[in-house]
């Protein structure tokens, strides 16, 4: 369950859930995915410490399994994608469009939200058992008004008990469903260090895209209308959070705008999504392009139009937007098939659109105008 995608068919599916558990799940929380340890997400989040030893002592002998360590390090980027995320779903519905919704503001998952070989690292690693524990709660979400905080056991909603197990997301999701359609908050039953507590949880309305990790090394990233997929190759190309933040209101724009539809490749992209959110892709059956089209300029360009007013709508400078799609047209030309600038060839002519709207975008901001094309 979850507040930006969820697990069955999301990004961060490098460990599904169930394919058939996140549409819906989606739509009841958040922003998101298979499931991290729980942490906050938002802008001061921690990061791992870093293990170390002294000459005067012999290297520790690891006491993580294999899965425990690919697992943790998959939350690593999970928790990066849903920290940056965060800020351009939350403040974007106007911008959004048709792919508004209200929604809790947190993830949840049990150990069983993985495939049946992280499901003991799940439990090793993050205390993970029957029951559904909040994984990550929303920066200025509903949930984070309400206090909710990572590690909470998910007990009871309008005091009805929330499911256990192994399908506890999909059954979670039937219960929430209706009630985020139609109520401005909900009560929610947790228990937080042994003590329940009942806090009522206001709806927040967000941009309700599922963001997924996508488990391949190109630089690219992927919209089918109502899934973003960043891989992660573009997570390493990204270097700073504000770069990562312009891919992503780069994808959201062009779902927003509809325009994997009107190019009719919804299906394609949607096909290349299914694809990399397993944990073994085959990336033998996504030669090249892997089918994806060119986007036409003109279609670029409104992406990149609406994407500066998501950023600066969300808080992040837009200044480098245009040096860093240069940078990234440079080191990745179209001539790498597999790679962002293939699929969005028209660098020259979305940087001269960027280079007259970001002033634009900056001055309606500074005159506290409405910021929308």
């Amino acid at each position: 369950m979850s507040f930006i995608s969820s697990c069955g068919r999301i990004a961060l599916r490098q460990f599904p859930a169930r394919a058939s558990t996140s549409m819906a799940i989606a739509a009841a929380l958040l922003v998101a995915g298979c499931a991290t340890g729980p942490r906050a997400v938002g802008p001061g989040a921690g990061t791992p410490e870093t293990p170390f030893t002294t000459a005067n002592q012999p290297p520790a002998v690891p006491s993580n399994t294999p899965e425990q360590e690919a697992l943790k390090a998959r939350v690593a980027l999970q928790d990066r994608l849903y920290r940056v995320a965060a800020p351009l779903l939350v403040n974007n519905p106007e911008l959004c469009k048709n792919n508004a919704r209200k929604l809790l503001g947190f993830t949840a998952k049990n150990k069983y939200s993985y495939t049946s070989e992280y499901v003991d690292a799940a439990e090793r690693s993050f205390g993970l058992g029957d029951r559904l524990h909040i994984m990550a709660v929303l920066a200025g979400s509903g949930a984070a008004q309400a206090g909710l905080k990572p590690g909470d056991v998910l007990v009871a909603v309008d005091d009805k008990p929330m499911p256990q197990g192994p399908n506890a997301e999909r059954l979670a999701a039937a219960i929430l469903g209706p009630l985020v359609n139609t109520r401005a908050s909900v009560k929610l039953t947790v228990i937080r260090d042994g003590v329940p507590q009942t806090p009522m949880v206001p709806l927040t309305m967000a941009c309700a895209f599922i963001i997924e990790l996508g488990n391949a090394d190109n630089v690219n990233a992927y919209g089918d209308g109502h899934r973003l997929m960043i891989t992660r190759g573009m997570l390493g190309f990204a270097r700073s959070d504000t770069e990562l933040a312009y891919v992503i209101a780069r994808e959201m724009a062009h779902s927003a705008l509809g325009h994997p539809a009107r190019l009719r490749m919804s299906a394609t992209l949607g096909g290349i999504i299914d694809s990399l959110i397993r944990v073994h892709p085959d990336l033998s059956t996504m030669p090249g392009m892997a089918g994806v089209k060119p986007f036409p300029q003109d279609v670029d360009a409104a992406a990149d139009t609406l994407s500066l007013y998501m950023l600066a709508r969300a808080g992040y400078d837009i200044d480098g937007a245009p040096r860093f799609w240069q940078k990234l047209a440079t080191q990745y030309p179209a001539t790498v098939l597999t790679g962002y600038t293939a699929i969005h060839p028209a660098t020259a002519y979305r940087l001269g659109v960027m280079e007259r709207i970001v002033p634009e975008v900056k001055a309606k901001k500074a005159a506290n105008a409405r910021l929308a094309p």
